[in-house]
């Protein structure tokens, strides 16, 4: 004898089978809303440098410290006539990190030293809006050795040649991530044709860092030593695509 239980048993694995059904299609249709590609975009620009910045290390060695100052003051002449010749503004030379040693002073030299007694060091450091100016005026360096002013190397400002710097990124910056984000949308509508597929908003978006590089980029070679660089962004997409 049939029960109602055993009528009702069907009933409930059709219903069970049915929502199944649209769970199923629900995940389906999930999945094709989830549906991304990942994109990149690049833009570069060529610059050129709009600020030098040019470190010039002197010493000046004597057992005698008035000596020895006095061949530094004489040195330091010698720099704005150089300057000068060179047609650059000796005005924005300013001068840093003086400082005096005494070799008698020193407790790891037992009181007495193979060198000079006083030795003392001043940095001149040249600025300038015209890079080519300095850029020009280094490459003659050798003049002031031959005049007889004592250059050192190294420290705070790297080997001693010139900083080139570029100030203008700000100004660049709107117009190279609108071509960044254009470049990442072509690429994502070229992959939306090869798949059959039709291009969505963006899902999430990764705005790239600056970056300046040396134009010419070679081992030894660094930005801060070229006039020319190069500014790249690289912009990341995620866009979503249908059917």
């Amino acid at each position: 004898m049939s029960t109602d239980r055993d009528f009702l048993r069907p009933s409930i694995i059709a219903i069970g089978l049915a929502l199944g059904g649209l769970l199923i299609g629900a995940g389906f249709a999930k999945s094709r809303e989830d549906r991304f590609v990942t994109v990149k975009g690049i833009s570069e620009r060529e610059v050129k440098a709009d600020l030098a910045i040019w470190p010039l290390r002197l010493v000046a060695a004597n057992d005698d410290l008035t000596t020895a100052n006095t061949q530094l003051q004489s040195s330091l002449e010698k720099i704005r006539t150089f300057l000068a010749a060179s047609q650059v503004d000796a005005s924005q030379a300013t001068l840093q990190d003086f400082s005096v040693t005494d070799a008698q002073t020193n407790q790891y030299s037992g009181g007495s030293s193979a060198g000079a007694r006083f030795v003392i060091r001043q940095t001149v450091v040249v600025r300038s809006t015209n890079p080519e100016l300095i850029r020009a005026a280094s490459q003659k360096v050798s003049d002031l050795v031959s005049a007889g002013v004592v250059l050192s190397s190294g420290g705070e400002y790297g080997n001693g040649g010139p900083t080139f710097v570029f100030t203008g990124l700000n100004k660049l910056k709107p117009q190279m991530i609108g071509e960044a984000t254009a470049r990442a949308r072509e690429s994502a509508e070229q992959f939306a044709r090869d798949s059959h597929s039709s291009i969505g908003g963006i899902r999430r978006a990764y705005q790239g860092v600056f970056e300046i590089l040396p134009r010419d980029q070679a081992e030894g070679i660094t930005e801060a030593s070229q006039i020319v660089k190069t500014v790249r962004v690289v912009s990341t997409i995620d866009y979503a695509l249908s059917k």
